[in-house]
């Protein structure tokens, strides 16, 4: 008898165990396979729980709220990552990067023999917010990335237009002559739209859009007015230049000004005790030999 309920028992758990691996496969396979030729290629990081995301945004995606989507789109659209995934993909991914941190917790926990609900709320937490701080830092890179090649790109543009290209090839040129970075794949962007159909005005403005940068906006609306207004184009360029290569000279100064105040911490918790120390301790030394203290 307890042989035979042994026998069941197995064969139930084997026959939940095949149904759930049924299910399972079920929900995989139903999630259809994404095309990425015309996205940006995904970091290493990322490939390991990409199928997970796009699991999650399959089957869940559409419970995400209509705002929260556009808030996150726009994120993506100013740090240029809505092209290497969407709004309702970097939710789920949040999502996933935040129940793996807390199975990791857990599972750290278990070995400590340790057990803190604080703790791993607040980790959990962390974990789902950190994709969005990483947002925050991809954006300072970008507009700090931008605002050093501006100068470099402008430089292109003005030479090509005064040899006689019209703003197309100028860019056209700009893109083949200049430095890798994200100003060149945004220029390459302004050239895909242009290809599309759109207009040189359309397809500035959409540019600026995307970007949002105090400097992208100035260059767009000055391109925009010199076209508009029929003024010389290459006078505009080279001002633009001008004016944009004296800001980051300005930047730079700003910066080097700035250096003394931010080493202040350093030199008063670091620097200053150990160079007290090392000059002190002669003197110590001495003072207890001979018996001062």
């Amino acid at each position: 008898m307890l042989l035979f309920l042994s026998l069941l028992t197995t064969a139930g758990v084997m026959l939940f165990a095949f149904i759930a691996f049924k299910s399972v496969g079920q929900l995989t396979g139903d999630v259809p396979l994404e095309n990425r030729t015309y996205l940006d290629p995904l970091p290493k990081g990322l490939r390991l729980i990409w199928p997970l995301v796009n699991f999650v945004d399959h089957h869940f995606g559409s419970l995400y709220s209509a705002r929260q989507i556009a808030k996150i789109e726009e994120r993506l659209r100013l740090t240029s990552l809505l092209f290497l995934m969407s709004a309702r993909q970097f939710l789920s991914m949040s999502l996933i990067v935040s129940i793996l941190t807390m199975f990791v917790t857990l599972g750290l926990m278990y070995l400590l023999h340790i057990f803190s609900l604080p703790i791993l709320l607040g980790v959990t937490l962390l974990a789902y917010y950190y994709p969005i701080l990483w947002t925050r830092d991809v954006r300072r890179r970008h507009v700090a990335a931008i605002q050093r090649q501006l100068p470099i790109y402008l430089d292109f543009l003005t030479l090509a237009v005064e040899a006689g290209l019209n703003i197309n090839g100028a860019i056209q040129k700009a893109v083949e002559k200049g430095p890798d970075g994200p100003l060149r794949r945004e220029f390459e962007h302004v050239l895909r739209d242009l290809k599309s159909g759109l207009s040189r005005t359309e397809a500035l403005r959409r540019f600026d859009g995307r970007q949002n940068i105090k400097e992208i906006s100035n260059l767009v609306g000055a391109a925009i007015q010199a076209e508009r207004m029929g003024s010389g184009l290459a006078k505009t360029l080279r001002f633009q230049s001008e004016q944009r290569r004296s800001e980051r000279f300005q930047r730079a100064e700003k910066q080097a000004m700035e250096a003394p105040v931010k080493l202040v911490f350093p030199l008063l918790l670091f620097i200053f005790p150990v160079t007290f120390i090392v000059l002190g301790f002669p003197i110590v030394m001495k003072f207890v030999q001979d018996g001062l203290l």
